[in-house]
């Protein structure tokens, strides 16, 4: 089994978090639109992320506002899960390297043609 650093490239961590903060705002802005375009009685729960995000409300305003903490809490776990997945992959990539060079070592640890190696001991005893 054989991985080269080509085969798993790194993920770009800023590039990760702006894309998932990027959905998530705009998730949050359009559920806010649709919140606000719906007639009072048919609206679902459009003003729960009030008590995660302060200064959210149900309006043109507070859309704005969601969409930016949105953004901000959507960039974390997109740079976070961006880390973790390069760090397991270089903690493999060692693990591996390491493997292979103790195997491509291990007939060196094992086996040698010193004589002193090969050494007898023999015990004679006189009748």
């Amino acid at each position: 089994m054989k991985a080269s650093p080509e085969a798993f490239p790194p993920i770009h961590k800023l590039a990760l978090g702006v894309a998932v903060g990027v959905a998530s705002a705009i998730l949050v802005f359009v559920l806010t639109v649709d919140g606000i375009c719906r007639e009072p009685g048919s609206r679902w729960r459009t003003e729960l992320p009030a008590e995660f995000f302060s200064g959210y409300t149900v309006t043109w305003p507070g859309a704005f506002v969601g969409a930016g903490w949105a953004g901000f809490t959507g960039f974390v776990p997109g740079w976070f899960v961006a880390f973790t997945r390069d760090c397991a992959f270089a903690l493999q990539l060692v693990v591996m390297r390491s493997q292979a060079n103790l195997e491509a070592t291990r007939h060196f640890l094992i086996t040698s043609d010193r004589p002193s190696s090969r050494m007898r001991i023999t015990v004679e005893t006189q009748a």
